[in-house]
């Protein structure tokens, strides 16, 4: 176990920063900066895969899973003010997106990363990082924001900013908000993915050199 605790401590630190930073928005309301931390946590999952295994990878994941929700249940207790309204920092569907995207994403980056480990040392955090990212993003966006889903109109009610009209990316034509904040934070997530692979790198070479 003590083997795990600094891939469950930096796993720890990305989810919190990341909830902390994803209620800073930048270029106007495209982004947050939690978008910037968050792929950070397929980092953590790959780098222990590769030096540990997939099941202290899994467990790690489980850990920020545990994070994650634990941050959710604090942001849903904390209420703001915003245009005559009140409403919670994490709205029951996020936070439900949230959750649900970052296990499911995290465990098939597991599986994927696991496929692919006899090839080049890029092959397999690349492609698992890709593919989670991807569906992390699908997931989190779909869940919290679309009108295909329901959670009731009081849950609803909380996410509809999400739901109205807006040009794409800004210059485009209209398309429900949410569909271009999950552009933007999913190009991210495939910049820092081949950003991360650098890190990847050296951390594992100092890991397995010292082991």
């Amino acid at each position: 176990m003590t083997r795990l605790l600094p891939g469950i401590l930096a796993m720890a630190i990305v989810v919190v920063a990341s909830n902390i930073l994803v209620q800073f928005l930048i270029l106007d309301g495209l982004l947050t900066w939690g978008a910037f931390t968050y792929p950070f946590a397929f980092l953590v999952t790959d780098i222990m895969n590769r030096v540990y295994g997939a099941g202290p990878a899994r467990r790690v994941v489980l850990a920020g899973f545990l994070v994650g929700v634990i941050c959710s249940l604090i942001g849903s207790q904390i209420m703001l003010q915003g245009d005559g309204y009140e409403f919670p920092a994490v709205a029951l569907r996020v936070a439900v997106g949230s959750a649900t995207a970052f296990l499911v994403a995290q465990l098939i980056d597991v599986a994927v990363f696991q496929r692919l480990r006899s090839g080049a040392w890029w092959r397999a955090p690349l492609a698992s990082t890709l593919i989670g990212s991807t569906i992390d993003t699908a997931l989190f966006f779909v869940i919290s924001f679309s009108a295909l889903l329901s959670f009731g109109a009081a849950a609803d009610a909380e996410i509809a900013w999400g739901q109205e009209a807006a040009p794409f990316l800004l210059v485009g034509p209209d398309a429900p908000l949410w569909a271009t904040l999950a552009v933007a934070d999913w190009s991210v997530k495939l910049a820092v993915a081949l950003v991360a692979l650098i890190p990847f790198r050296v951390i594992v070479g100092r890991l397995q050199h010292s082991a």
